[in-house]
């Protein structure tokens, strides 16, 4: 007879680890936002109170770390999602959450970059975050195929790609807050049988 293995769940934080925890995500968070996700992690720590090996228990790499603090991001865009899958136009409601996540991906300086990566390399902490935006955007990429708006050919990963390089290029032209909308346009007239609503 074969013996079931089970798995042990995680233990859960004590008390003062899970303060160090939130305290080190709400420091990380503004530090991104404030200087881009290329800022001294000792920094992140002293201002949380902490000890950058306290840091380092909680994530063991600069990319967990951003891969926690985009998680809030991240729920906002696939609930987004789950929103937009009850539109009646299933282009653009695919067009209206491509612009939600070239925004989100903008809001830290390096995010896009890391995303970019994480495409392409799923043992990557940030594919957490880039695994379920894919999941959701290719139920909303396959609904505007349906309907004939979208090429048959394109595929979510390609149209991920592209918009982690708009949300990069738009990161690298500060001073042109037009460039994301402009370049996500050319990008969707490539991959549509007939315009979107709003594509344009």
């Amino acid at each position: 007879m074969a013996t079931e293995i089970t798995q042990a769940s995680p233990r859960p934080m004590r008390a003062d680890a899970r303060r160090n925890y939130e305290r080190l995500l709400v420091e990380a968070r503004t530090a991104f936002t404030r200087h881009g996700t290329d800022v001294s992690l000792e920094d992140v720590a002293r201002r949380a109170g902490v000890g950058i090996g306290t840091l380092y228990r909680h994530f063991p790499n600069r990319t967990a770390l951003m891969s926690a603090v985009f998680q809030v991001e991240v729920d906002g865009l696939l609930a987004r999602s789950r929103e937009l899958l009850a539109s009646p136009e299933p282009c653009r409601a695919l067009v209206d959450w491509l612009r939600a996540c070239v925004a989100h991906a903008s809001t830290y300086r390096g995010l896009s970059r890391a995303l970019l990566a994480a495409q392409s390399d799923e043992a990557s902490a940030m594919s957490r975050c880039s695994l379920p935006l894919r999941e959701a955007g290719s139920v909303l990429l396959a609904r505007a195929q349906a309907v004939g708006a979208v090429r048959p050919e394109v595929g979510i990963t390609d149209v991920m790609q592209l918009t982690n390089a708009i949300s990069l290029a738009a990161e690298q032209s500060p001073d042109d807050p037009h460039l994301p909308d402009r370049l996500l346009t050319l990008t969707l007239r490539g991959l549509q049988t007939v315009p979107c609503p709003d594509a344009d």
